[in-house]
Order: C-alpha cells, then sequence, then structure tokens
C-alpha cells in the first residue's frame, strides 16, 4: 500500500509531487496530462522569478524540475473513481483508472478544472471544426481569419489578445455590460484595432456547414450574425471534482478544504483550482500543492 496517491499534473500536483519526493513519501502521480491549464495559458506575467514566460514554457519548467526526482509518474492516465478500501482490505483509500486500481493511505486531488460549454445549438456539432477551448493550441488555425471569442474574464481577454496576433479580426463577445479580469488586460484589448468587443450580448447559436461559418448573437436584444471562421469559449470552468463525490463540495462543486487543505474525509486532501481556495492563479495553485503535502506528510506521521 502506498502512503500517498496524487491526482493530477497540473501546478498543484507537481509541486507537491516534489515536495513529496523531497519528504521521501512512498507515493505516485497519476494525471490525464502534464502541465494543467497552465499550458494553455499564453503570457504569464505573474508568476515569481518570470518577469514574463509563455505558459507552455512554464509548463516545461515544471516538468524539468519533476523530472529531478525519481518519481513515479503515470501520464495519459485519467483516475476515474476514489474509493474507501473495504475494511478487511487493510482500510485506506483506492485511486482507480482505466488501468490500474492504487491502495493508498491517503490522497491528495489536485485535478484541476476543464472549460465550461455554452450549452447552444450548434455548438457540440461543431466542436473541433472551428469550435475550440483553447486558444493556445488551436490559434494558429486561423491566420488572417475572423474569429470570436466569447467570454469577458481574464481567458477571454487572454485568448483575444493571443488571437490579435494570429487573425485578421476578433470579435469579442460578453454577455455582461462591461469586461471583467485584469484593468492592464482590459486596455489591450480595447486599444487593439483589431478586436472589436460586444457588451451585453448573448450567444443563441452556432452555425455552419461542415465547419463553422458564423455566430448568431443578440446585443442588446438585437439579432446579429457575426461572419467568423473561429469560435473560441472561454467563460468559466469546471472543478473535476465528480472522482470524489464523497467529501464535501460547495454549489459550484468545489472540494471544501480547510487552510491545511483537509477535505471533509480523513485522510483526502485536495489543492488548487478544484478546490474553494478563491483565487484561481498558477502561483496560488503550486503554494497550495506545497502547503497540502505538508499537511499530508504530518498526517501519516500521525497515523504511522
Amino acid at each position: 500500500m502506498l502512503d500517498l496517491v496524487i491526482i493530477g499534473a497540473g501546478p498543484a500536483g507537481i509541486t507537491a509531487a516534489i515536495y513529496a519526493a523531497r519528504k521521501k513519501i512512498d507515493f505516485v502521480l497519476v494525471s490525464e496530462d502534464l502541465g494543467g491549464q497552465t499550458a494553455l495559458s499564453a503570457d504569464v506575467e505573474n508568476y515569481t522569478g518570470y518577469q514574463f514566460i509563455t505558459g507552455p514554457d512554464l509548463a516545461a519548467k515544471f516538468e524539468e524540475h519533476l523530472r529531478q526526482f525519481a518519481i513515479t509518474f503515470y501520464n495519459g492516465e485519467a483516475v476515474t473513481r476514489i474509493a474507501w478500501q473495504a475494511e478487511g482490505a487493510g482500510g485506506g483509500f483506492a485511486v482507480e483508472s482505466a488501468k490500474a486500481s492504487y491502495a493508498c493511505r491517503s490522497v491528495l486531488i489536485a485535478s484541476g478544472r476543464r472549460p465550461r460549454w455554452l450549452g447552444v445549438p450548434g455548438e457540440e456539432k461543431f466542436r473541433n471544426k472551428g469550435v475550440s477551448y483553447c486558444a493556445t493550441c488551436d490559434g494558429p488555425l486561423f491566420s488572417k481569419k475572423t474569429v470570436a471569442v466569447i467570454g469577458g474574464g481574464n481567458s477571454a481577454l487572454d485568448a483575444a489578445l493571443q488571437m490579435v496576433n494570429i487573425a485578421e479580426k476578433v470579435y469579442l463577445v460578453d454577455i455582461n455590460a462591461a469586461l471583467g479580469g485584469d484593468e492592464i488586460m482590459r486596455r489591450k484589448v480595447q486599444v487593439s484595432p483589431r478586436v472589436e468587443v460586444l457588451n451585453n450580448a448573448k450567444t443563441v447559436e452556432i452555425a455552419g456547414d461542415r465547419f463553422v461559418t458564423s455566430l448568431k448573437v443578440e446585443v442588446s436584444g438585437k439579432p446579429r450574425e457575426l461572419a467568423v471562421s473561429g469560435i473560441f469559449v472561454e467563460i468559466g470552468s469546471i472543478p473535476n471534482s465528480e472522482i470524489a463525490d464523497f467529501v464535501d463540495r460547495n454549489d459550484a462543486g468545489e472540494i471544501v478544504v480547510d487552510c491545511l487543505n483537509r477535505t471533509s474525509v480523513r485522510g483526502v486532501f485536495a489543492a488548487g483550482d478544484v478546490t474553494t481556495v478563491p483565487e484561481k492563479q498558477i502561483i496560488v495553485a503550486a503554494g497550495e500543492g506545497a502547503k497540502a503535502v505538508l499537511g499530508v506528510s504530518r498526517y501519516l506521521m500521525q497515523e504511522k
């Protein structure tokens, strides 16, 4: 039986793994991908030690640091369920994926979040046929074309700023009366001659033939059809917490943790964007991952 299984290899999970390795904890790291949402970010200007670095480059730095330790890392393996072991099987937990089951004394959930869908006609039909949830991944496909970014927070502003360097024109479609996000990002978007901001704009339908050709919206209640080749949905995200439905979660599905990253179930810890920690930032997630493993270490010492 392992001492610990860490689920997720974003900033929280990777930092947790580094701290666990330094603490000589017997653990494995299991994740569907490496880097999490960091790898999907464009420009990172608020991570200590780097005045500027791209998201993929920062994710590569995380991996480089991780590889300095002899960590057992099962990449490309999505966890599907966490269960309590039967009392007669020695207690603890079983972390299950489609490939294996890992018995452990404690669990750290750092599974992050996934993009939220719009839920409008045409979205599912044109997914990966013009509809994308990652400007960093798919932006280059729309070079010199007209695109729309849906949303008004930091993720939408980030996507719009990426696309001004690639696309001919960018519509920023925001359902709110004014853009949110950081002021410095708002200013960059608002002064760009390639961006047209549509506030009070409700997305109605995504249309096309084989691929996206237009986006139907209502701007202050008036219908309008935007001729676009690509649509980037940036309306927030959903925590990947379904694997732990036995711990307390809030109305948004986030795992409730205390200041020591403990959940409502003894031996189960959580860190990063999947939790109720209010600020979803790379540097915050990394710090929470470190703090969580220090808590796990204390817990294991008490148990032993």
